[in-house]
């Protein structure tokens, strides 16, 4: 039995308002994220299929697949994309101290400094693994100025128990102006997103959507 929620409930919205859910909806505009990258068997293949459409998204990335394919995340970079931290090792906030959390969070913040030499053009997005963090955890990356980006729409691209026509159906059926979508690219969800992925992007240019990055930083 599936442990999720496909259309983030109002209750979440309002227990953790410091929290990014969606965006303003005024504008048109969806949000698609991409977490668990960079891998080269299904990063590279996202951002031909992004550019195909003329769109932007956000990748949420592990700071150990960066240390591993640099010329991937560098591409991300160069082709319009935001990035965002997802941690050095894809924690589990939940059963990680706070400490060794915040320690693994300050890993990939260190070779995101590195790898992009204009400081100031840096997103401070975070997306915890799971989307499981603790009221502690967050309030000290918030401290840090980061924006905690959860989200509006969940793709379930990770489940096996579902089709891709489910997964497709997941997002269409819920994706509005303002919504962020979470999809994974990593190998767990490279079926799904291969179906799924093009289909949406059709829908969104059908339907008057714009597809951008996530680009501010929030205040908290």
């Amino acid at each position: 039995m599936k442990s999720y929620l496909v259309k983030t409930p109002a209750i979440l919205k309002w227990i953790f308002p410091k929290r990014i859910w969606s965006l303003p909806n005024n504008t048109n505009t969806v949000y698609l994220t991409f977490d668990d990258g960079p891998i080269p068997e299904v990063t590279p293949w996202v951002l031909d299929t992004l550019n195909q459409y003329n769109a932007k998204a956000t990748f949420f990335c592990i700071g150990d697949n960066v240390q591993k394919h640099p010329l991937i995340y560098s591409r991300i970079l160069k082709e319009g994309h935001a990035i965002g931290n997802h941690t050095f090792n894809h924690l589990n906030g939940w059963n990680t101290s706070l400490n060794e959390y915040i320690k693994n969070s300050d890993m990939f913040e260190n070779i995101q400094n590195k790898t992009q030499n204009n400081k100031s053009s840096i997103n401070k997005l975070f997306r915890p693994p799971y989307g499981k963090i603790t009221s502690r955890q967050a309030k000290i990356l918030q401290k840090k100025e980061y924006s905690i980006i959860m989200w509006d729409v969940l793709s379930a691209d990770f489940d096996a128990s579902i089709s891709e026509e489910k997964c497709l159906q997941n997002v269409l059926k819920n994706i509005k102006s303002g919504s962020i979508v979470v999809f994974h690219d990593s190998l767990k969800a490279e079926k799904k997103l291969r179906y799924v992925l093009p289909k949406l992007l059709e829908f969104i240019n059908n339907n008057g959507l714009n597809c951008k990055e996530i680009s501010l930083n929030y205040k908290n």
